[in-house]
C-alpha cells in the first residue's frame, strides 16, 4: 500500500467512525429475487466504512431521488463498498431463474444494470462490473465519483458506457483522473470531468465536525450538488433509454 493510499484509508476510516455504523445485510435488499425479465437495477456504493443507508451521503441521497417516482421494473439499492461480494451473489441469484448455478445467455441479458459510487465506492462499482464480466453479464453504465482504488481506471468490456468525475486538488485523497476502456469498441467513455475546490466553499453541514474542520477537497466533492446533478442526469438518461427499449419490446 502506497503512503498516499494509507493516509486516504486512515482519513476515510476516521470520518466513517464518526458516522452511524452498519453493514449491509441480505434482508436490506429490496429488489425481488429472481428479477422480473426486462427490469433494471441501479446500485450505488458508499465510500469508506459509511453506513449503507446513511442519508447524509451523496450516494444515498441520489438513490432516494431515483426511487421517486416509483417506475415499474426499476429497483434502486445502496450498499457499502465492502459489501460488494454480497451484492454480487444477490445479483447472480437474481438472474439464475433455473436455480442450477449456471447462467444462460438469456438469463445474463434478462435485466439491465447501472452501478455508481463515491470514493472507494466508485472503485467498487467498477469491480462489481468486472465480477459480472466473468459471468457474461452486461452492464449499461458505471459512474465513479472521486474514485479511490486499485485498477479502478480500467473499465471492463461488458460495460457499455462509463463516466468519471474527479478532483486532483492538493491533499492526501485524489480521485482517479482518467478511466479508459479495456475494449474501446464495446465501451464508450462519456467523460473524465475534473472539479476543483481551491478557494471554493461547499456546504458540509451533514458531515462530522472533524471533516468540517479539515475540509478536504475529496469530502467537498461528495457534498457538491453540481457533481451529483451530473451523476443523476447520466443515470436518468440511461433509465429513459431503458424505458424506451422496454416499451418497444412490449409492442
Amino acid at each position: 500500500m502506497t503512503p498516499r493510499r494509507l493516509v486516504a484509508v486512515l482519513l476515510l476510516s476516521g470520518l466513517s467512525h464518526a458516522a452511524p455504523r452498519g453493514r449491509f445485510e441480505r434482508s436490506d435488499w429490496s429488489a425481488p429475487i429472481p428479477l422480473p425479465r426486462g427490469s433494471m437495477v441501479v446500485v450505488g456504493f458508499l465510500g469508506g466504512w459509511e453506513r449503507w443507508d446513511d442519508e447524509r451521503r451523496g450516494v444515498r441521497k441520489l438513490a432516494l431521488r431515483l426511487r421517486e417516482p416509483a417506475l415499474p421494473g426499476l429497483y434502486v439499492e445502496t450498499a457499502g463498498n465492502h459489501d460488494r461480494k454480497l451484492v454480487r451473489r444477490i445479483l447472480l441469484e437474481s438472474l439464475d431463474r433455473g436455480r442450477d448455478g449456471r447462467l444462460s445467455q438469456e438469463e445474463t441479458e434478462s435485466a439491465s444494470f447501472v452501478f455508481y459510487g463515491q470514493s472507494f465506492g466508485g472503485a467498487a462499482a467498477v469491480y462489481l462490473a468486472r465480477d459480472l464480466e466473468r459471468r457474461g453479464v452486461p452492464v449499461r453504465l458505471t459512474v465513479q465519483v472521486d474514485s479511490v482504488g486499485r485498477r479502478d481506471h480500467l473499465i471492463p468490456a461488458n460495460v457499455a458506457k462509463a463516466l468519471n468525475l474527479y478532483q486532483r486538488d492538493p491533499g492526501p485523497i485524489r480521485g482517479e483522473s482518467a478511466i479508459r476502456a479495456a475494449d474501446p469498441s464495446r465501451t464508450r467513455i462519456l467523460g473524465n470531468l475534473r472539479f476543483t475546490y481551491l478557494f471554493r466553499d461547499v456546504d458540509m453541514s451533514g458531515y462530522p465536525a472533524l471533516a468540517r474542520r479539515i475540509r478536504l477537497p475529496h469530502w467537498k466533492m461528495d457534498n457538491d450538488p453540481a457533481v451529483w446533478a451530473i451523476v443523476e442526469a447520466a443515470i436518468r438518461a440511461e433509465i429513459t433509454q431503458w424505458q424506451a427499449e422496454r416499451a418497444a419490446a412490449g409492442r
